[in-house]
């Protein structure tokens, strides 16, 4: 009697192991199923948010002609050796801030 208890323990063991490792796949695939939806959702998420502009539009906020055309003198000036290159920066500054 003794002998045929070993097989059926073993098979016991055996089938247990196999059936906790099998649960253990399902689980993890389950997991992966998850986790691939929720990536999925967060990309539509993301694509179908409308895109904001991020920079000022090229037609309205530029620099007006008059101001290139100071900036142009005041370059002239500084090439020449009339303004100092601190001279040059204070007046720069002080056309970009007017508009």
């Amino acid at each position: 009697m003794l002998r045929r208890r070993r097989p059926l323990m073993r098979a016991a063991v055996v089938g247990g192991g196999a059936y906790y490792a099998g649960k253990r796949v399902q689980q993890n695939r389950q997991n992966e199923a998850d986790q691939e939806a929720r990536l999925q959702a967060l990309e539509q998420d993301q694509y179908a948010a409308p895109q904001q502009q991020q920079y000022a539009p090229a037609g309205g906020g530029g620099i007006s002609d008059a101001s290139m055309a100071q900036l142009e003198k005041l370059a002239h000036l500084r090439e020449a050796g009339v303004l100092t290159p601190e001279e040059f920066d204070e007046q720069k500054r002080r056309i970009l801030a007017s508009f």
